[in-house]
């Protein structure tokens, strides 16, 4: 199974945000819903895979949220669930224009 076949199943089972990405998804400038991170880990595509995080084995997720605003997910499927460790709006800085490689 595929980091990302194993996402969508944890995620249709139920989604547990850690506070990092409450924090995260909070700020006044992103005001991320959960709906749109739930949109992203069932619809997104993988641009970094993290095998090897201390965390376990997790990834980053691109996907579009409302008004097709791109958003980063990074999460970690588990056994019963699926841990959403962060949700954030790329910073074209950081990313190229189609948010799928750093710069």
């Amino acid at each position: 199974m595929t980091i990302v076949e194993a996402v969508k199943q944890t995620a249709e089972k139920k989604l547990l945000f850690l506070p990092h990405a409450i924090r995260q998804m909070s700020r006044p400038e992103r005001m991320i819903t959960p709906e749109e991170v739930e949109r992203v880990v069932m619809t997104g595509e993988l641009v970094e895979d993290y095998p090897h995080d201390s965390r376990g084995h997790s990834c980053l997720l691109l996907g579009f949220g409302d008004a097709n605003r791109a958003i980063h997910v990074v999460c970690s499927p588990k056994t019963d669930y699926l841990a959403v460790i962060t949700a954030y709006l790329p910073d074209t800085e950081q990313w190229s224009s189609d948010y799928r490689r750093r710069r």
